[in-house]
């Protein structure tokens, strides 16, 4: 009687704990892999002929593909604004593409992206580009704490560099510090003028392995040109050859770190950013030149991830979300021979545009989304916007949004999960200067300095080479009228 009374209590806890295991695991872990200038006909499974990505085409082949995935905006720092904030970047001064010396721009005090899975009981990290500023005036300290900063706006850890690989300061911050600075020789970074004795690619074009084409020409760090001048902190500083392996070792800690509990990791690569210098073992592996290389190295950032969950038994249940931060550029202040290796090869795929573009080829990106144990594989046509996570993100948590943040997060979930075909139906779209709209399958383009206003049907011309203006007039004038009332009521 004994025994079969200890048999029914093990059986029972047995049970219990089983049960507290599978309801805590209802939740994913999610990844955001947030590549860096990645266009839509980068990769295989986008339709690139020219260069394989068997890694994220795999990631594609076991989730959703969407069609119709959006950034915000056509470059880095606007993108990454509405990402964490929910809100048009647009609609406010100052969240344009930010020096290395900028200070925050992400509210502290309103809801974030990291901060709705810290609400949901998740560890969050970020790894990676951050370009979203430190501190609070543009003059600081780099040898002390820097904040405010990632930490303050949601992320429990932060492993970044401050801005872009080809401005200053070209340093590792883990949490509010630069890692390996030496006391003796303190960091002072200056954007408008020479600061200390080092030499610049202006003054020194002998000493370069990597020419600038515009720009790019101020202090020296690794035998390349950055924008923006520096001085000291010679210990700290990295070599562009160990950013994606660094990048990826402290990813690969956190995920291990946090393996028994819910966790949120932003990683955000610099591939495919200029300046392009891969890992020593991966260049000359495309015939793409450097671009080429550095997209080979950032689908085996992907590969290794996956594995990495495999090995952990965690690639079930989590949820990896792959896009970029805008659409793709050639020469982009460099000489690394990009535009004269591409070949023929599309990195924006059948869209118009590039970078800075406010045309598809801009913000249309790749857009994949992967949860083995819930989202079935597929391909999406639903319009959907990255700043559509933090509402999104909400719903699944059963959160709500406080009045006036996030305002321009949609609840797309459905979608998301591919549950739903429907995404949203109207995202504005923000070039470098200037903005178009798409509500359904038309896209306005208001004039624009020499440019006459340009209308277009996505469904049937998703080039965008044939403008319907003068044919639907009505549909000019709705579009307009609807873009002029979004814009009077921005915040600012």
């Amino acid at each position: 009687m004994r025994s079969l009374v200890l048999l029914s209590f093990f059986v029972i806890c047995t049970v219990y704990v089983y049960g507290q295991k599978k309801e805590k695991r209802k939740i994913p872990n999610v990844i955001f892999i947030y590549v860096d200038d990645l266009g839509y006909g980068d990769l295989s499974c986008y339709g690139a002929k020219e260069i394989l990505t068997p890694h994220t085409d795999e990631l594609a082949e076991n989730g959703i593909r969407f069609t119709r995935g959006h950034s915000t905006s056509a470059t880095c720092t606007p993108s990454r604004f509405a990402l964490m904030t929910g809100q048009y970047p647009w609609k406010q001064t100052g969240r344009n593409i930010l020096p290395g010396d900028a200070p925050l721009i992400v509210p502290t005090d309103q809801l974030t992206l990291p901060k709705v899975f810290k609400q949901a009981g998740y560890q969050t990290g970020i790894v990676g580009k951050w370009h979203l500023g430190l501190g609070d005036k543009t003059t600081k300290d780099w040898n002390s704490d820097i904040k405010p900063g990632p930490n303050e706006v949601g992320f429990d850890y932060s492993f970044i560099f401050p801005a872009t690989a080809d401005r200053v300061p070209t340093v590792f911050m883990e949490n509010h510090r630069i890692i390996g600075l030496d006391p003796n020789d303190p960091i002072e970074v200056d954007y408008r003028k020479k600061v200390g004795q080092d030499p610049t690619g202006k003054e020194h074009p002998e000493l370069l392995k990597l020419q600038s084409s515009v720009g790019h020409n101020h202090t020296i760090v690794n035998g390349i040109g950055r924008i923006g001048y520096m001085s000291g902190g010679k210990q700290a500083r990295w070599t562009d050859e160990e950013l994606a392996p660094t990048f990826l070792s402290k990813a690969q800690d956190f995920i291990k770190s946090n393996k028994n509990n819910p966790f949120f990791l932003y990683f955000a690569l610099h591939d495919i950013h200029v300046p392009r210098m891969p890992a020593t073992m991966f260049k000359g592996k495309s015939k793409l030149g450097y671009r080429g290389d550095a997209i080979l190295e950032m689908d085996w950032v992907v590969g290794k991830i996956r594995e990495q969950l495999k090995e952990l038994d965690l690639d079930q249940n989590t949820m990896i979300i792959f896009s970029s931060d805008n659409g793709p550029v050639l020469d982009d202040g460099y000489a690394d021979r990009a535009v004269e290796l591409n070949g023929q090869h599309k990195p924006a795929g059948p869209l118009r545009g590039w970078k800075t573009d406010v045309y598809e080829g801009g913000t249309r990106v790749p857009f994949i989304i992967s949860w083995p144990a819930v989202i079935k594989p597929a391909v999406s046509h639903a319009l959907i916007s990255q700043m559509d996570f933090v509402a999104s993100f909400a719903k699944l948590f059963n959160q709500s949004i406080p009045d006036g943040e996030a305002t321009d997060s949609e609840d797309i979930l459905e979608a998301l999960l591919g549950k739903s075909a429907k995404g949203r139906s109207m995202l504005v779209q923000e070039g470098y200067h200037n903005l178009a709209i798409v509500k359904d399958n038309w896209k306005y383009i208001p004039p624009f300095k020499e440019q006459s206003a340009q209308l277009f049907d996505l469904n049937n011309d998703i080039s965008e080479k044939i403008n319907m203006v003068s044919k639907y007039p009505q549909k000019v004038n709705e579009l307009d009228l609807l873009l002029k009332d979004l814009q009077s009521n921005s915040l600012n």
